[in-house]
């Protein structure tokens, strides 16, 4: 019923089911504790789904490419967007490891809700869109080293342990990726594109096992899942994007409302306000992220404020990280909660706004704007007996 108001009113359902979970979930109107086991498996499968469908759109030499070219923006990203939340944790008086932690929950871009909104509004075949996965393949990436260091820090682990669990996760990723660029081909032909069955068992098997294995080396299993369809190529990848979308939108929506079941909204009211404040500047500089690099890779002023607005929600990165760190703060779980429902429920409807007539009408009047013509500067008459005074 909230899928198909959705598309009738002309928004991204997603935020929808996010609402809804938080309606029936802890604290809510009506909490459903049914099935929790099977929801929680299925939203761990949607968010696997989702990457792997995203990879299977790309080659691993535009993935190649469009990390080097992205790069930069990747480096301003970090910069940019993690400084909202170590700033302040800093004001707020909180001790070292919060800050870094809070750092975090602000920097990452949810891999999983940017899937679904792009998917929504059909924007994948974009020209921005390759820009906007770069940004997250870094992120994702980059995760697979914060992610090791935050758990050291944390546990109190010393500089030798702490340098052989970053290292395990180093090797992880260099290993998946090094088979994903160099073997793709290799693994494709393993998986036969003509008998449906087979396919979706194989795709379907192969992206779980691979990110199940990330996961359990303390790395991403978004990043391996993403790996994996980057490694299908062909008429592979063809095939296996028509019959894997039934089961990623089912399972992209377990994910989404599953989110919304486990947040407490009792638990929010007294860090709402600072949540809010958090959100509305770090999607600010998730916006003006996404226009530079969009800029530099020679997108028009529309593209650059889709790769912008798309950039903005947080999720699944953020929940992780504040959970993890739990014990750094008190007012950490929640404020991280809060902050990541105001990010998922406004982005959706915010990233609808080049779509909007308003917007195009502002485009297209930007783009016929006239330039003024520049006056020539007046020269000043030289006085008698002197230099010439220097024109403003």
């Amino acid at each position: 019923m909230l899928g198909r108001l959705a598309r009738r009113v002309g928004i991204s359902p997603v935020s929808l089911y996010l609402l809804a979970g938080l309606a029936f979930g802890q604290g809510g109107i009506h909490p459903l504790a049914a099935s929790e086991g099977f929801i929680e498996i299925g939203a761990e499968i949607g968010v696997v789904l989702l990457l792997v469908m995203l990879g299977l759109e790309y080659s691993a030499d535009e993935l190649i490419g469009n990390l080097r070219a992205a790069a930069p923006a990747g480096l301003i990203d970090a910069v940019l967007n993690a400084a909202p939340g170590a700033v302040f944790g800093l004001v707020m008086g909180w001790g070292p490891v919060a800050v870094i932690a809070l750092a975090g929950v602000t920097w990452v871009t949810s891999s999983g809700v940017v899937a679904k909104v792009l998917g929504d509004l059909g924007r994948v075949g974009n020209r921005e869109t390759p820009v906007i996965l770069s940004i997250l393949v870094i992120e994702d990436l980059a995760m697979a080293f914060y992610l090791p260091v935050l758990s050291a820090l944390l546990l109190g682990l010393g500089v030798v342990k702490g340098a052989i669990s970053l290292g395990i996760a180093v090797a992880a990723v260099l290993l998946v990726l090094v088979i994903a660029i160099r073997y793709g081909r290799a693994i494709s032909k393993m998986i036969s594109p003509d008998d449906p069955e087979v396919l979706l068992l194989g795709v379907l098997g192969l992206s779980l096992l691979i990110a199940g294995v990330a996961q359990q080396l303390q790395v991403s299993a978004a990043v391996g899942a993403f790996l994996v369809g980057i490694a299908l190529s062909g008429k592979v990848a063809h095939s296996a994007t028509q019959i894997l979308a039934p089961l990623r939108d089912l399972f992209a929506v377990v994910f989404f409302v599953f989110f919304g079941l486990k947040a407490n909204p009792a638990d929010m009211p007294a860090v709402l306000l600072p949540a809010l404040i958090l959100a509305v500047v770090s999607m600010a500089t998730k916006v003006v992220t996404g226009m530079l690099a969009a800029r530099r890779a020679g997108i028009a002023r529309p593209g650059q404020w889709r790769t912008g607005l798309a950039l903005m929600p947080r999720g699944e990165f953020s929940i992780v990280i504040a959970a993890l760190a739990t014990a750094a703060h008190p007012n950490l779980a929640p404020l991280a909660t809060a902050y990541v429902l105001i990010t998922v429920v406004t982005a959706p409807l915010l990233s609808r706004i080049p779509d909007t007539r308003w917007f195009k009408r502002r485009m297209a009047a930007h783009r016929t704007r006239p330039s003024l013509p520049t006056p020539e500067p007046t020269p000043t008459p030289e006085p008698s007996g002197g230099r010439p005074k220097p024109t403003a």
